[in-house]
């Protein structure tokens, strides 16, 4: 009587696949790694970091975020404290452009090379664009050429076009969860309509970023099944975030993502796709407390938010950058282009 052969070990695949290859782990095998014990924990993270090396090289991209229109979204995504429907705290606020320009100022003096006006709605007016384009012509003549994105939510193709023109150089929208989990999370739109605002971003020329948030009650199957509708996408970047229950919000009970979950999941994204930027964003601190960031640097990352995140304080940015200096990872130079 013969035995089924053993299913091959998916770290020895990976290496072969993702290092070797550079082709991205499949949904099977990103769920394999998921499954994977905290024994293996430290050979995945050395997998994970020398893919990011190999793929991606050794820079880091730093990036600073601010809001200008905060609070007050008709949305009822229900991780977010801005949405108008919760009663959480948060109230809705505009920043003018001096704030604006003193927050790109700022930024760039951090040496970051990106800097992401963020706005809580559905979708921007006619008011909301002529605020950016405002801002983005006050930030140059202010004499900072840092790299401008935009977070304005579902974008129609003249949205998008006129972003183009005011040279907004990246978009993010995130598709927040798996395609099967989000009418759990959303349900005043559809993932269907922020993928379609990607597509035109994308087609437009702008660089894409898009992640979502870990930790909002999805499983590890779903996780697999979102790391490979990111891979589809091809974004160009990736912001890892992991869930800050907020108060008043639907997820205000949820429980925080384990450290070791919350880098499992990292080495996850990292080996299905080995040459996109992973960023992380929100709730790093809170969810990896003792094991620090600089786990997830040596293990997958290659860009990080330093400062704040909208309505939560992150830590002090020079500790981010006393973190990269000591783990001797150089920050990525600003275009040449611009």
């Amino acid at each position: 009587m013969t035995t089924a052969p053993e299913r091959t070990d998916v770290l020895a695949v990976a290496r072969e696949q993702v290092l070797e290859r550079g082709v991205g782990l499949g949904e099977q095998q990103v769920l394999d790694v998921l499954r994977l014990g905290d024994d293996r924990l430290p050979e995945l993270l050395a997998l994970a970091h020398e893919v990011r090396m190999r793929w991606c090289g050794p820079e880091v991209e730093v990036e600073g975020i601010v809001s200008l229109k905060t609070g007050g979204c008709p949305e009822d995504c229900h991780f977010c404290s801005q949405s108008g429907r919760f009663p959480s705290p948060v109230r809705s606020a505009w920043l003018d452009i001096p704030g604006l320009v003193k927050a790109a100022r700022q930024t760039a003096e951090t040496g970051a090379t990106e800097f992401c006006i963020v706005a809580a709605v559905r979708g921007p007016d006619r008011r909301l664009l002529s605020q950016v384009r405002e801002g983005i012509e006050a930030i140059r003549a202010d004499g900072n050429d840092i790299q401008i994105a935009c977070s304005l939510g579902m974008l129609t193709q003249e949205q998008v076009d006129e972003l183009v023109g005011m040279g907004v150089h990246r978009y993010n929208h995130n598709l927040e969860t798996a395609r099967s989990h989000f009418p759990n999370v959303v349900t005043t739109h559809s993932w269907e309509e922020r993928w379609e605002t990607l597509r035109m971003v994308r087609d437009a020329g702008m660089e894409v970023c898009c992640g979502g948030i870990i930790g909002m009650g999805e499983t590890p199957e779903q996780r697999a099944e979102f790391a490979v509708q990111l891979a589809e996408l091809e974004p160009d970047e990736v912001p890892m975030n992991f869930l800050i229950p907020q108060p008043g919000t639907p997820y205000e009970r949820y429980e925080i993502v384990e450290g070791k979950d919350a880098l499992r999941v990292v080495a996850a994204f990292r080996l299905a796709m080995p040459r996109t930027m992973l960023r992380f964003a929100g709730g790093r601190e809170l969810t990896l407390g003792d094991l620090g960031a600089e786990q997830g640097m040596l293990g997958g990352i290659n860009a990080i938010i330093v400062g704040n995140y909208l309505t939560n304080l992150g830590r002090p940015a020079s500790q981010d950058l006393e973190m990269l200096d000591e783990l001797k990872m150089p920050i990525k130079a600003l275009s040449e282009t611009l």
